[in-house]
């Protein structure tokens, strides 16, 4: 269903983020989390595992030492591609109005914070979304130790096919006699150009997720129906995943 060249490489926990924080701290993004209205994500490229851990810890240094910039920021999370070059950030926001208040007054000390310790940053690419659906099998609460980011490309042609693309999968997960093991979530977002999904998947480990698309079939997924129509879906142009082991997330806390 998708490829990814990444590998489970191990990374130790970002140094120093929990002794500086000033803010809450914590292992993940609520994904179900009240009032999120809009999701920005992006990529930036840093060039090395080494590099990727300094990044972090940059980025816990220059948003602890400062004030929460704004009551419309929910929460914003990074976290550490397994292909030792990129980090994919994920914040929470009630409404692209807060989000381009942020960027007005907040975003540019903190940047140069970070570039200042870290030379050479490539910010690639800033996607907006809206929360759609989700889902989690049964009740377990398992604590992820991957995160698989899945987006989903579309021509155009049909400006509701990402809803109708997601409305596919979550019918083939629900009706799938057997699921691959190790998946904890999947939260489904769509792109506000009408273009694109986002699909932010945890898993147990990096090695689940291996695992799974190793199983027999086309991707995740048996070989029912139900999945040989999403397979089948007109108008996806790309459907890429990446790997990536959490890291950081911020949220509003005391002082």
């Amino acid at each position: 269903m998708n490829t990814d060249s990444s590998t489970g490489t191990d990374f130790d926990s970002v140094s120093g983020a929990k002794a500086e924080a000033r803010r809450g701290i914590e292992a993940r993004p609520r994904l179900d989390r009240p009032g999120v209205g809009t999701v920005m994500a992006s990529t930036w490229s840093v060039g090395t595992p080494e590099r990727q851990r300094a990044a972090v810890d940059a980025i816990a240094r220059a948003w602890t030492s400062r004030p929460w910039p704004a009551a419309g920021l929910l929460s914003y999370t990074v976290h550490i591609g397994t292909d030792g070059d990129t980090l994919f950030h994920y914040s929470q926001w009630t409404d692209r109005a807060a989000y381009d208040e942020f960027f007005r007054s907040s975003r540019d000390d903190r940047n140069a914070e970070i570039d200042a310790a870290v030379p050479g940053i490539e910010r690639i690419a800033l996607h907006e979304y809206t929360p759609y659906r989700s889902f989690r099998p049964g009740a377990g609460a398992a604590v992820p130790g991957a995160v698989v980011v899945v987006g989903a490309e579309f021509d155009g042609s049909d400006p509701d096919a990402p809803r109708a693309w997601v409305d596919l999968v979550l019918d083939a997960v629900a009706s799938d006699p057997a699921p691959a093991p190790g998946g904890i979530s999947a939260a489904f977002h769509l792109g506000t150009d009408g273009r694109r999904m986002l699909n932010y998947a945890e898993w147990e480990s990096v090695q689940a997720h291996v695992e799974a698309l190793a199983a027999p079939g086309t991707g995740i997924g048996s070989q029912t129906p139900e999945w040989r129509k999403v397979l089948a879906f007109p108008g996806v142009t790309a459907n890429p995943f990446h790997r990536y082991l959490p890291a950081l997330t911020l949220a509003p806390g005391a002082e």
